[in-house]
């Protein structure tokens, strides 16, 4: 299966986004041109055996659902108080 990332510009509610393979040679450059274009990374990655499904699951904020049930165990939500402390402290996006 094949590892992307999606990014979404701010705002979008998920409608303006891209992906990039991140087993490319040149992702972390595209990664890096797509960020100062003011998209930023939305969810984790998404594992997939073709383009059309990860953006089938990405569609279907398949990530959300997954967020939800992992939110109901009690070390994923300290853990998510503390990227949440980080990020009023430091002012930058955890991904």
């Amino acid at each position: 299966m094949t590892k992307y990332q999606f990014f979404c510009i701010p705002d979008s509610d998920r409608k303006h986004y891209t992906y990039l393979d991140m087993a490319s040679d040149s992702f972390i450059k595209e990664k890096a041109a797509l960020l100062q274009q003011g998209f930023e990374v939305e969810d984790d990655a998404i594992y997939a055996d073709t383009p059309k499904e990860a953006v089938e699951k990405f569609n279907s904020n398949f990530i959300y659902a997954v967020d939800e049930y992992g939110k109901a165990d009690t070390g994923y939500s300290v853990a998510i108080f503390f990227q949440s402390i980080y990020k009023m402290i430091f002012g930058k996006k955890v991904s």
